[in-house]
């Protein structure tokens, strides 16, 4: 199975689709219930549930999830009938293995019960028809053409660059603008500097008036005494989005306790939204699985766009 450990839950979707195709003679024993095993459709649905519940136990990397929600219908038709299931998870991975499953064991038993009638059966189009939620929806939040700049508050890793030291390659950073790349987001400035307020202001103040509408700051946000982007922010005014810094600590805390410590804050000012996020290049990266692509949604809210 694979790791899905780094996904969070969000709210998943799907519907599938099968046939039974079968003689016309066999339209009025159907709804006659004039059938050797009675009313195929009863057993079916009830066969159809226990499927979706049973999915993970039949195909082996299928992971098991809750199933908040099922349904199927059927639409009886003069030599066919059309099987529809949907159902709702809120989990990590989706749903759509379960529909087809559903529809699949559904199929099959309608053609068992049918089969001491009649060998012309056929099962046809199983097939998904609609899915949402997870990693395919995200991509929808990203505007194109967007653009950020990334900040890097260390002393350490600042005084090594001043000083031309033999240092690891900064990694947090670095970390930032690669996964922003995946979502099209180009990074127009790079900068490392220390934990001093009146640089770290004065760089985020000049990135305000050149209307760069995502500004990431890694560093600063824990409970050291230099520990300063917090305050900076604050000073700077404009309106908090917590809502942010929350995902970004809860995704966080479920992976390790320390996540707590983060006194990390979002920040809209003039049309940009400031993000602060913790110095390690772990933290970083919980962080932003945790709000992108979603977080670029900011972007059209911001400019008074429909969302």
């Amino acid at each position: 199975m694979i790791d899905i450990t780094n996904k969070f839950k969000t709210l998943r979707y799907a519907k599938a689709q099968a046939i039974v195709k079968f003689p016309e003679f066999l339209y009025e024993k159907i709804i006659t219930n004039d059938l050797p095993k009675k009313d195929p459709l009863i057993f079916a649905k009830a066969a159809g549930m226990l499927g979706v519940k049973k999915t993970p136990d039949l195909i082996p990397h299928c992971h098991p999830i809750p199933i908040e929600y099922f349904n199927i219908d059927y639409e009886l038709n003069k030599d066919h009938i059309l099987i529809i299931a949907e159902a709702k998870t809120i989990a990590r991975t989706g749903i759509e293995m379960e529909v087809l499953t559903a529809v699949s064991i559904t199929a099959l038993t309608i053609y068992d019960l049918l089969k001491p009638v009649t060998k012309e059966l056929e099962i046809t189009e199983i097939k998904l028809i609609h899915k949402e939620g997870g990693k395919s929806d995200r991509w929808k939040r990203v505007r194109e053409g967007l653009s950020c700049a990334v900040l890097v508050c260390s002393d350490t890793i600042y005084k090594k660059f001043k000083e031309n030291q033999p240092i690891p390659e900064e990694k947090s950073g670095k970390l930032i603008i690669d996964k922003v790349k995946e979502y099209g987001v180009e990074c127009k400035d790079y900068k490392i500097l220390p934990d001093e307020p009146e640089e770290i202001k004065k760089w985020i103040l000049e990135k305000l008036e050149q209307k760069i509408p995502f500004i990431f700051i890694t560093g600063g946000t824990g409970l050291g005494p230099r520990d300063n982007t917090v305050e900076v922010l604050k000073e700077i005014g404009g309106k908090e989005v917590p809502g942010i810094s929350e995902a970004m600590r809860i995704y966080g805390y479920e992976r390790t306790p320390l996540a707590m410590m983060s006194r990390a804050i979002s920040v809209m000012k003039d049309g940009c939204l400031i993000i602060s996020l913790p110095g390690s290049s772990k933290g970083v990266e919980e962080s932003l699985q945790a709000i992108l692509p979603a977080v670029f949604h900011a972007d059209r809210m911001m400019r008074g766009e429909r969302h």
